[in-house]
Protein backbone atom coordinates (compact mmCIF):
# COMPACT_ATOMS: atom_id res chain seq x y z
CA UNK A 1 0.00 0.00 0.00
CA UNK A 2 2.80 2.27 0.71
CA UNK A 3 4.38 1.48 -2.26
CA UNK A 4 1.67 2.31 -3.99
CA UNK A 5 1.63 6.03 -2.80
CA UNK A 6 4.71 6.49 -3.21
CA UNK A 7 4.67 5.37 -6.77
CA UNK A 8 1.58 7.73 -7.29
CA UNK A 9 3.30 10.46 -5.11
CA UNK A 10 6.29 9.70 -7.62
CA UNK A 11 4.08 10.08 -11.31
CA UNK A 12 2.05 13.54 -9.52
CA UNK A 13 6.04 15.07 -8.86
CA UNK A 14 7.07 13.75 -12.83
CA UNK A 15 3.70 15.33 -14.28
CA UNK A 16 4.68 18.59 -12.06
CA UNK A 17 7.87 18.93 -13.01
CA UNK A 18 7.40 17.70 -16.93
CA UNK A 19 5.02 20.56 -16.85
CA UNK A 20 7.12 22.95 -15.58
CA UNK A 21 9.91 22.65 -18.14
CA UNK A 22 8.03 23.08 -20.86
CA UNK A 23 7.16 19.41 -21.97
CA UNK A 24 3.73 19.96 -22.65
CA UNK A 25 4.24 23.48 -24.58
CA UNK A 26 6.54 21.21 -26.65
CA UNK A 27 3.56 18.72 -27.26
CA UNK A 28 1.34 21.57 -28.23
CA UNK A 29 3.71 22.80 -30.37
CA UNK A 30 4.61 19.88 -32.11
CA UNK A 31 0.91 18.51 -32.52
CA UNK A 32 0.15 22.43 -34.29
CA UNK A 33 3.13 21.67 -36.95
CA UNK A 34 1.83 18.40 -37.94
CA UNK A 35 -1.46 19.83 -38.37
CA UNK A 36 0.01 23.17 -40.38
CA UNK A 37 1.85 20.93 -42.63
CA UNK A 38 -1.21 18.15 -43.06
CA UNK A 39 -3.54 21.36 -44.31
CA UNK A 40 -0.38 22.45 -46.98
CA UNK A 41 -0.39 18.86 -48.53
CA UNK A 42 -4.20 18.89 -48.40
CA UNK A 43 -4.24 21.91 -50.60
CA UNK A 44 -1.42 20.76 -53.31
CA UNK A 45 -3.48 18.03 -53.51
CA UNK A 46 -6.48 20.12 -54.23
CA UNK A 47 -4.20 21.98 -56.56
CA UNK A 48 -3.37 18.28 -58.26
CA UNK A 49 -6.63 17.41 -58.61
CA UNK A 50 -7.33 20.04 -60.78
CA UNK A 51 -4.75 19.39 -63.32
CA UNK A 52 -6.14 16.29 -64.95
CA UNK A 53 -9.56 18.41 -66.20
CA UNK A 54 -7.46 21.24 -66.86
CA UNK A 55 -5.18 19.70 -68.62
CA UNK A 56 -7.94 17.73 -70.70
CA UNK A 57 -9.92 20.83 -71.66
CA UNK A 58 -7.17 22.98 -72.38
CA UNK A 59 -6.45 19.73 -75.36
CA UNK A 60 -9.81 19.87 -76.60
CA UNK A 61 -9.15 22.98 -77.98
CA UNK A 62 -5.20 23.34 -78.44
CA UNK A 63 -4.06 19.69 -79.40
CA UNK A 64 -0.94 20.44 -81.33
CA UNK A 65 0.29 22.01 -77.59
CA UNK A 66 1.26 18.16 -76.67
CA UNK A 67 4.37 19.25 -74.99
CA UNK A 68 3.15 22.00 -73.15
CA UNK A 69 0.61 19.60 -71.84
CA UNK A 70 3.19 16.58 -70.87
CA UNK A 71 5.29 18.57 -69.19
CA UNK A 72 2.04 19.51 -67.02
CA UNK A 73 1.09 16.30 -66.41
CA UNK A 74 4.39 14.56 -65.66
CA UNK A 75 5.11 17.15 -63.07
CA UNK A 76 1.96 16.41 -61.63
CA UNK A 77 3.23 13.15 -61.60
CA UNK A 78 6.85 14.00 -59.97
CA UNK A 79 4.90 16.34 -57.05
CA UNK A 80 2.28 13.77 -56.40
CA UNK A 81 4.85 11.05 -55.79
CA UNK A 82 6.44 12.61 -52.83
CA UNK A 83 5.21 11.92 -49.67
CA UNK A 84 6.20 13.69 -46.48
CA UNK A 85 4.31 12.36 -43.48
CA UNK A 86 4.69 14.68 -40.03
CA UNK A 87 6.87 11.85 -39.22
CA UNK A 88 9.39 12.58 -41.54
CA UNK A 89 8.99 16.30 -41.01
CA UNK A 90 12.47 16.44 -39.52
CA UNK A 91 14.64 15.88 -42.72
CA UNK A 92 15.04 18.92 -44.28
CA UNK A 93 16.64 16.91 -47.63
CA UNK A 94 12.64 15.47 -47.93
CA UNK A 95 11.09 18.36 -47.27
CA UNK A 96 13.44 20.39 -49.62
CA UNK A 97 12.95 17.57 -52.69
CA UNK A 98 9.00 18.08 -51.77
CA UNK A 99 9.50 21.76 -52.47
CA UNK A 100 11.14 21.52 -55.36
CA UNK A 101 8.77 19.24 -56.97
CA UNK A 102 5.62 21.38 -55.93
CA UNK A 103 7.46 24.56 -57.84
CA UNK A 104 8.17 22.50 -60.99
CA UNK A 105 4.66 21.98 -61.09
CA UNK A 106 3.91 25.57 -60.18
CA UNK A 107 6.25 26.56 -63.54
CA UNK A 108 4.56 24.01 -65.82
CA UNK A 109 1.29 25.56 -65.13
CA UNK A 110 2.74 28.84 -65.62
CA UNK A 111 3.76 27.87 -69.41
CA UNK A 112 0.25 26.50 -69.78
CA UNK A 113 -1.02 29.77 -68.79
CA UNK A 114 1.08 31.58 -71.37
CA UNK A 115 -0.41 28.71 -74.12
CA UNK A 116 -3.98 29.44 -73.10
CA UNK A 117 -3.46 33.12 -74.64
CA UNK A 118 -3.12 32.23 -78.06
CA UNK A 119 -6.67 30.30 -77.86
CA UNK A 120 -9.76 33.34 -77.44
CA UNK A 121 -12.65 30.28 -77.70
CA UNK A 122 -10.63 28.36 -74.73
CA UNK A 123 -11.10 31.15 -72.57
CA UNK A 124 -14.47 32.11 -73.29
CA UNK A 125 -15.78 28.11 -72.73
CA UNK A 126 -17.55 27.91 -69.33
CA UNK A 127 -15.74 24.02 -68.31
CA UNK A 128 -12.48 26.24 -68.44
CA UNK A 129 -13.89 29.37 -66.34
CA UNK A 130 -14.60 27.20 -64.09
CA UNK A 131 -11.36 25.61 -63.31
CA UNK A 132 -9.96 29.34 -63.58
CA UNK A 133 -12.30 29.84 -60.36
CA UNK A 134 -10.84 26.89 -58.81
CA UNK A 135 -7.61 27.13 -59.26
CA UNK A 136 -7.46 30.86 -58.42
CA UNK A 137 -8.91 29.76 -54.83
CA UNK A 138 -6.56 26.51 -54.61
CA UNK A 139 -3.41 28.57 -54.86
CA UNK A 140 -5.21 31.37 -52.94
CA UNK A 141 -5.37 28.49 -50.02
CA UNK A 142 -1.99 27.36 -50.19
CA UNK A 143 -0.70 30.37 -49.69
CA UNK A 144 -2.68 30.88 -46.34
CA UNK A 145 -1.72 27.26 -45.44
CA UNK A 146 1.88 27.85 -46.58
CA UNK A 147 2.28 30.80 -44.05
CA UNK A 148 0.36 29.22 -41.13
CA UNK A 149 2.78 26.26 -41.39
CA UNK A 150 5.85 28.61 -41.74
CA UNK A 151 5.05 30.32 -38.38
CA UNK A 152 3.95 27.08 -36.36
CA UNK A 153 7.16 25.80 -37.23
CA UNK A 154 9.04 29.20 -36.27
CA UNK A 155 6.73 29.31 -33.35
CA UNK A 156 8.02 25.59 -32.72
CA UNK A 157 11.93 26.07 -33.81
CA UNK A 158 11.86 29.33 -30.89
CA UNK A 159 10.30 27.12 -28.36
CA UNK A 160 12.73 24.12 -28.25
CA UNK A 161 15.67 26.90 -28.04
CA UNK A 162 14.49 28.75 -25.28
CA UNK A 163 15.92 28.06 -21.89
CA UNK A 164 15.07 25.60 -19.88
CA UNK A 165 12.43 24.15 -22.25
CA UNK A 166 15.91 23.47 -24.45
CA UNK A 167 17.04 21.10 -22.18
CA UNK A 168 13.69 19.10 -21.79
CA UNK A 169 13.48 19.10 -25.68
CA UNK A 170 17.29 17.49 -25.77
CA UNK A 171 16.02 15.02 -23.56
CA UNK A 172 13.24 13.67 -24.92
CA UNK A 173 14.85 14.11 -28.94
CA UNK A 174 13.32 17.23 -29.97
CA UNK A 175 15.02 19.12 -32.35
CA UNK A 176 14.34 22.23 -34.55
CA UNK A 177 12.23 21.48 -37.58
CA UNK A 178 13.25 22.78 -41.40
CA UNK A 179 10.93 25.02 -43.23
CA UNK A 180 10.06 26.53 -46.35
CA UNK A 181 13.06 28.27 -47.96
CA UNK A 182 12.81 31.80 -49.08
CA UNK A 183 13.97 31.13 -52.54
CA UNK A 184 10.60 28.29 -52.68
CA UNK A 185 8.76 31.21 -51.15
CA UNK A 186 9.73 33.15 -54.47
CA UNK A 187 9.05 30.84 -56.58
CA UNK A 188 5.67 30.24 -55.93
CA UNK A 189 4.86 33.42 -55.10
CA UNK A 190 5.57 33.70 -58.55
CA UNK A 191 3.83 31.28 -60.50
CA UNK A 192 1.33 30.33 -61.54
CA UNK A 193 -0.76 33.31 -63.00
CA UNK A 194 -3.99 32.11 -63.73
CA UNK A 195 -5.58 35.02 -65.15
CA UNK A 196 -6.95 34.10 -68.02
CA UNK A 197 -8.30 37.53 -69.11
CA UNK A 198 -4.94 39.38 -69.07
CA UNK A 199 -2.58 39.40 -72.66
CA UNK A 200 0.36 37.12 -71.81
CA UNK A 201 4.02 38.81 -72.89
CA UNK A 202 4.21 39.73 -76.38
CA UNK A 203 0.58 39.17 -76.98
CA UNK A 204 -1.05 41.62 -79.50
CA UNK A 205 -3.34 43.84 -77.66
CA UNK A 206 -7.00 43.64 -78.57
Amino acid sequence: MLMRKLATLALVVAAIMLSGCGYNDIQRSDEAVKAGWSEVVNQYQRRADLIPNLVNTVKGFAQQEQQVLTQVTEARARATGIQITPETLNDPAALQKFQAAQGELSSALSRLMVVVERYPELKSNKNFLELQAQLEGTENRIAVARTRYIKTVNDYNVLVRQFPVNLTAMVFGYSTKPNFTVENEQAIQRAPTVDFNKPAPGAPQK
